[in-house]
């Protein structure tokens, strides 16, 4: 081999791995939630609404959207005036987190949502409308019920990573066919924990995002068991 092909394919070798490399730093970073994005996204929501008489900076959603899902940020209204850009781990930039607010009308704070489940809970909703409708399994509470993976034809049982515990966590139904994460695993250790007090009947999502980056996306919403203290979903 003469030293021009040698040359040419050290740079064909060195292209190939520097395309190979690129992809997996950038995966990296998009799915590697940080504290100073989600802090710099803070001061421009409050900028934001300290400028615009109290508006916030989020999409508009039906009522009907789930708490958790129903303030997502509008980063077309904070780039470039108060932020740059997206942060490299937000959805708009080509990452797996969703940024979105909570307590918007006492104290709008920023949190992750982590849009992986949404994948997960997209495939077996085309599986359920594919089936005809959703293979219940067992009854866990009223119109909440496990689903047979296998009438849907999974081999593995799919699974949603908890953002608090890195937990597998159940994926579960209920009798309108609406897919849903079951967070009682993480409910249960937090309680464990935590010294706010719990009122049965009321929803205690909110310890889960009281202290942490992230909010229990696709989730029901729950309670303390009366008598075992022991988290349940809250009758609807």
């Amino acid at each position: 081999m003469n030293w021009k092909a040698i040359v040419t394919l050290i740079v064909l070798t060195s292209l190939f791995l520097s395309g190979c490399m690129y992809p997996s730093e950038k995966l990296a970073e998009n799915q590697i939630p940080y504290t100073d994005q989600i802090a710099a996204v803070q001061q421009a929501v409050n900028s934001f609404k300290e400028e615009n008489g109290g508006i916030l900076p989020i999409k508009t959603r039906d009522a009907e959207t789930p708490i958790y899902q129903k303030y997502p940020i509008e980063f077309k209204k904070l780039a470039p005036k108060y932020i740059a850009e997206p942060p490299g781990n937000a959805f708009e930039s080509g990452g797996i987190f969703q940024y979105v607010l909570v307590d918007v009308e006492t104290n709008p704070t920023v949190k992750l949502l982590d849009l992986r489940m949404a994948d997960t809970i997209r495939d077996i909703n085309i599986r359920i409308k594919s089936n005809g409708y959703p293979p219940y399994k067992e009854k866990i509470a009223d119109n909440v019920y496990t689903i047979d993976f296998n009438e849907l034809g999974y081999k593995q049982e799919p699974y949603a990573i908890s953002p608090y515990s890195n937990q597998n966590l159940p994926l579960i139904v209920t009798t309108n066919a609406e897919v849903y994460v079951d967070y009682r695993q993480d409910l249960f250790q937090e309680l464990k924990k935590t010294d706010e007090k719990v009122i049965p009947g009321e929803d205690i999502r909110n310890i889960l995002v009281k202290d942490s980056m992230f909010v229990p996306a696709y989730s029901l919403p729950y309670t303390v068991d009366s008598k075992t203290k022991e988290p349940v979903f809250l009758k609807q």
